[in-house]
């Protein structure tokens, strides 16, 4: 109904524009004011219209691709009547250039539809630490007051009349109290705080300038000389004490102070009265005071008036309770959570001299510590570890480890002997390691004696012999790539090995008139282990400083009995690299080298004669491990 309606009244708009258009063309063309009889049957618009210009003397230009028959009888009727009529008949739309007059389709604009979807208000609240933010554009206030109410929990009313206002500010982590008064102020508006706690916002009154932030309101000036013995309080010495006491536009009050070794009890009493502040004194308040402030509220006053003494202030139901920090009522507790680091370490973190009369408790569960002491120990805490409460950046530590082997065993020698289950064969190509049985042996034995003059006879028939020479080569390539991550000034570990067992025999003779042996066997482990340790520290310009400690255990051959041989390889190394940038540890090369054999005694070691009367294992292995570290930060 909406959308019909407004067509409506858009289209009686045109009608009516294009009604005064030709009333005021006709002070130009007096054709429109003519009058016409005729009728019509049929005839084409373009026709129809070319014979009303050229009757009345009026240029008019149609639009060839109108597609309208004509049937209408006219009789005693204004020109520019009928032309207004034809345009409403037929949805036409006429453009005056001059007094051209040119008739076309009427093509309504397009109907954009709004978007209905609400617009959100950007308020956002920190329950911890009292700060908002605003980020308002063209949003009405009443709107923009209860988003601040839900996400605050801190009733903000408007006063009357105030309800369509729009207003636009930006504030970034303010002070609650702060940054409504801002927002307020620019928009030409005033906060004022009821004694209920609610913030009412208002319209500035004419004249009223929220810049002029103070007038005086009354002095108060009590001049103390005294003259008296050292005995005294003061000591003797002359003190006076003057009060002013300042209020803005908004009812905050403020206080200036002279005082010149006065005592603390009558600056708090003076000041107090002066400012209409309710207090209750636990104790007698000693030590005198000289001071001079300007323009500071109450609450900083008595801050720093009790700054350094052993007494302390606490507001409760609008009461200010001054006295020692040890008494019951002025001791106070707090909930400090931390949103960006953890807890962990932070009790040792702290000074000893801030701990004092303070007891601290860790909350790991709700990442909190709760704090309980006197108040002025208690903020000087939360302003320190606040400080402490910064985001920790991670650090992602690629490792890609690569070890180079290249390593060569030769294995040559003759063995002959006596076995029920030896039988010929083995390998000729591409080494030689071949077993020859008593059958092929004889054989070879009898055509050697066929041949010749001499027989040597035939092998038992378990005899064998075996030959050898073989060698082996090795070029082996090991890569491995871990990701460590940890936190800046955490260390990283990585340990990737094998184990090894061998066994150990232990004889034990029990019994002294019939002794017997008992063998123990038991199985130890020794382990070879690729090791690193990472530690990164992150500067402020994103450079990382890693600590690099790595140990490479290998072990070298597999006896038979007895535990394994191992190499082991370590090195330490401090370096410094910009973030996502590599570095390349290199040099840890070993080389292996072993020499082994058996045969017969004396005819084993003699040059030439040994390769026949010993069976020889030469090996020598050169190991290369080169280690590539990339940092990544991560916030």
């Amino acid at each position: 109904m909406l959308f019909f309606s407004g067509s409506l009244w858009a289209q009686q708009n045109r009608y009516e524009e294009l009604e005064q258009r030709l009333r005021d063309l006709s002070a130009v063309s007096p054709g429109l004011n003519e009058t016409v009889d005729f009728s019509v049957s049929g005839a084409s618009i373009q026709e129809f219209l070319r014979g009303l210009a050229e009757s009345h003397n009026l240029n008019i230009s149609v639009d060839p691709f109108l597609e309208i028959r004509i049937y209408n009888n006219f009789t005693s009727e204004k020109v520019y009547n009928v032309l207004l009529f034809i345009a409403k008949e037929y949805e036409l739309e006429i453009q005056f250039v001059g007094s051209i007059m040119s008739f076309k389709k009427y093509r309504p604009a397009p109907i954009i539809e709004a978007d209905l979807t609400p617009k959100e208000i950007l308020v956002k609240y920190n329950t911890y630490n009292n700060l908002l933010s605003l980020d308002l554009k063209n949003d009405t206030l009443e709107k923009v007051v209860r988003k601040i109410t839900q996400r605050s929990k801190k009733n903000v009313i408007l006063s009357s009349g105030l309800n369509g206002k729009v207003v636009d500010v930006y504030i970034e982590e303010m002070p609650f109290e702060n940054a409504i008064q801002k927002m307020a102020y620019a928009n030409n508006l005033k906060v004022v705080k009821t004694d209920d706690d609610f913030y009412v916002i208002k319209s500035i009154e004419d004249g009223e300038d929220l810049l002029i932030t103070s007038k005086k309101k009354s002095n108060y000036q009590r001049p103390q000389i005294n003259k008296s013995n050292g005995s005294s309080q003061n000591g003797g010495n002359a003190s006076s004490l003057f009060v002013e006491v300042n209020e803005d536009s908004l009812g905050r009050k403020t206080i200036s102070l002279d005082a010149v070794n006065a005592t603390i009890t009558d600056v708090i009493k003076a000041v107090s009265e002066e400012m209409g502040i309710n207090y209750f004194l636990f104790s007698d308040i000693k030590g005198n005071t000289t001071t001079r402030i300007s323009e500071v509220k109450f609450d900083d006053f008595l801050g720093r008036l009790l700054q350094g003494t052993e007494y302390t202030y606490k507001l409760d139901n609008k009461i200010y309770m001054i006295g020692e920090r040890k008494l019951e009522g002025l001791r106070a507790n707090k909930v400090v959570q931390f949103q960006y680091r953890s807890l962990d370490a932070v009790q040792d973190i702290i000074p000893a001299e801030l701990k004092k009369g303070v007891e601290i408790k860790e909350f790991k569960e709700l990442n909190s510590i709760l704090l309980s002491g006197s108040q002025p120990q208690i903020l000087e805490i939360e302003a320190f570890v606040r400080q402490l409460d910064k985001v920790v950046p991670m650090v992602m530590i690629e490792v890609i480890m690569m070890d180079v082997k290249k390593g060569r065993t030769v294995k040559t020698g003759i063995s002959a002997g006596v076995s029920d289950s030896v039988r010929s064969g083995g390998t000729i190509f591409p080494g030689v390691d071949f077993k020859f049985g008593s059958k092929s042996i004889n054989d070879f034995l009898g055509w050697l004696g066929s041949n010749n003059v001499f027989n040597i006879g035939k092998v038992t028939p378990q005899f064998y012999v075996g030959l050898s020479a073989l060698e082996t080569n090795n070029n082996v390539n090991v890569r491995s790539t871990p990701k460590l991550s940890t936190l800046n000034g955490h260390d990283a570990n990585l340990s990737i090995g094998s184990t090894r067992y061998y066994a150990l025999k232990t004889q034990n003779v029990v019994g002294s008139l019939t002794p017997s042996n008992i063998i123990t066997e038991t199985y130890n482990a020794v382990q070879a282990n690729l090791s690193i340790n990472i530690k990164p520290i992150v500067s402020g310009d994103d450079q990382v400083t890693l600590n690099i400690d790595v140990s490479i255990t290998d072990f070298t051959d597999s006896p038979v009995s007895g535990p394994p041989p191992s190499s082991t390889s370590q090195f330490k190394s401090i370096v410094r690299v910009r973030n996502e940038e590599m570095v390349v540890l290199g040099g840890l090369e070993r080389t292996e080298s072993s020499e082994g054999g058996s045969g017969v005694p004396l005819l084993s070691r003699i040059p030439v004669i040994k390769w026949l009367f010993s069976s020889r294992t030469k090996s020598k292995n050169k190991i290369v491990s080169v280690v590539f570290i990339k940092p990544t930060i991560i916030y």
